[in-house]
């Protein structure tokens, strides 16, 4: 069957679906992109006439936006028209953790999944190639090819027809726009080869065609959490290497550029930091541990497990450490937290690294002043689930009777009045230029830097006279324990 492709519809308006349709329809001019979703709110951000106010930030997203937007590319919530146009439908929504119920804390939850099947086969016409573009568990295609096989039976609209493909997105925030530029590889994963061909012959109005690789489709569903999974394992490996660099005096700067230059190992993802966030890595790890319990293969389960018990376990450190370094309590203490975003040039702050450690830190008492130049303050309020402290409340004396820290958010980068310490957690570029000369004498002395990033100047930040803790770095440490 050779599809003429005209028209193309995306459920899903969040950091995926998105993103790719803006490619798309900068790349293919003649074809008409119409990205749908439920949610109004969304859908009126990515309309907005002021481009920063988009939903998402991704370098080099206003511009193709301002490109192909009300051009070939339109936001809408008329989901039930761009069904009925569409000749490639892509599914992606979002996927979360399951709460409760058989598989809660692992398996992923697939009720937009599934209700964005039924939509598809409630409205579709003809001939169908619907497209799974979440990051989803193994063999969640059947369960989209029994709901649209159901249409096929028992519809009284003219006949309709489908296939379903696997087209994994392998997207870095903060580099989705460079990684949809040039991808390192296009994962078609189907049964039916006209199908992939027609959905292979969009990506290759820029993609070359040797990227662009056929699998069958639960290949292409595996092969995206296991990507994510090793990922994931090497961050969690490299922090948990940070913590012996810093008993042994080592350095995990120098051991990962070390090791980086081994060719079987590389570079990438050796960097140590607070852990790792966003919306994939943990999710698909715990598909994995879930899918191996389901086969009996525990040992499977119980290593991929161990990679998020180790980002976890890294976070609770960082907590630790600036309790310990400000003398074992942070009532009613001022601390900066610098980021929130669970990674540089992104708002996103999905499994952030900063969600855990500031609900810690307030729990422990801290007075929390947080500052992220891209992430909302009614996201971070979502995220911690503590209300932000008013202007009134926080002009307040906070007595040291009281055990409950709280949190407010600044626009501003001059913040560090009375801060007994300042916390490091992403790595915007602007924190590298602080005036640390400025910062300390504004702070309570001693005053202490936590740096979960290693993007500072040390020798800055010590020669300000400002104690330094440093992510991975043992030069600190006067003696070396025999062992």
């Amino acid at each position: 069957m050779n599809l003429s492709v005209k028209k193309i519809c995306c459920i899903g308006a969040g950091y995926v679906g998105g993103p790719t349709m803006t490619m798309m329809a900068s790349k293919c001019p003649d074809l008409v992109f119409n990205v749908v979703d439920i949610n109004e709110t969304r859908i009126a951000s990515w309309n907005n006439e002021d481009l920063s106010q988009l939903p998402i930030f991704e370098p080099g997203l206003e511009a193709l936006i301002e490109k192909t937007r009300n051009k070939n590319l339109f936001f809408s919530c008329n989901v039930k028209e761009a069904i009925e146009s569409a000749d490639i439908i892509f599914i992606s929504v979002n996927t979360p953790t399951k709460t409760k119920g058989l598989g809660a804390g692992k398996s992923s939850d697939l009720k937009w999944v599934e209700a964005s099947a039924r939509e598809v086969a409630r409205y579709s016409r003809g001939y169908t190639i619907v497209v799974e573009k979440s990051t989803l568990p193994v063999r969640t295609a059947e369960v989209i090819e029994n709901i649209l096989n159901s249409a096929e039976t028992n519809s009284k609209r003219e006949e309709i027809s489908f296939d379903v493909l696997s087209n994994p997105e392998f997207l870095a925030e903060g580099t989705a726009i460079k990684d949809l530029e040039n991808p390192d590889r296009v994962l078609i994963g189907g049964d039916n080869k006209n199908a992939m061909i027609a959905l292979s012959n969009l990506y290759k109005a820029w993609v070359p065609e040797e990227k662009i690789l056929f699998t069958n489709i639960w290949s292409s569903e595996l092969a995206k959490l296991t990507s994510n999974a090793f990922l994931a394992q090497r961050i969690s490996s490299i922090n948990s290497i940070s913590a012996i660099c810093e008993v042994t005096g080592a350095d995990v700067r120098e051991v990962s550029r070390a090791i980086g230059k081994d060719s079987r190992i590389g570079s990438r993802f050796l960097d140590s930091g607070p852990g790792f966030g966003g919306s994939c890595f943990k999710k698909d790890i715990l598909n994995l541990v879930y899918l191996a319990e389901y086969f009996d293969l525990h040992e499977v389960a119980n290593f991929w497990e161990g990679v998020v018990n180790i980002n976890n376990w890294h976070q609770k450190r960082i907590t630790e450490i600036v309790i310990k370094k400000l003398f074992g309590t942070i009532t009613g203490k001022k601390i900066i937290v610098l980021g929130f975003a669970f990674k540089a040039n992104t708002n996103d702050t999905r499994e952030s690294a900063a969600i855990k450690i500031c609900k810690e830190l307030i729990d422990e008492g801290a007075i929390l002043v947080i500052h992220d130049p891209k992430v909302n303050p009614k996201q971070i309020e979502k995220d911690l689930q503590i209300k932000q402290t008013s202007k009134k409340e926080n002009e307040e004396e906070t007595s040291l009777k009281n055990q409950i820290g709280k949190w407010q958010f600044s626009k501003s980068l001059d913040i560090f009045d009375d801060a007994h310490a300042i916390l490091i957690l992403t790595e915007w570029e602007e924190y590298k230029y602080i005036d640390w000369h400025k910062a300390v004498k504004k702070m309570v002395k001693p005053s202490w830097v936590f740096d979960s990033r290693s993007i500072i100047n040390a020798k800055e930040v010590k020669e300000a006279g400002i104690n330094l803790w440093r992510l991975g770095d043992g030069s600190q440490k006067k003696e070396v324990s025999n062992f």
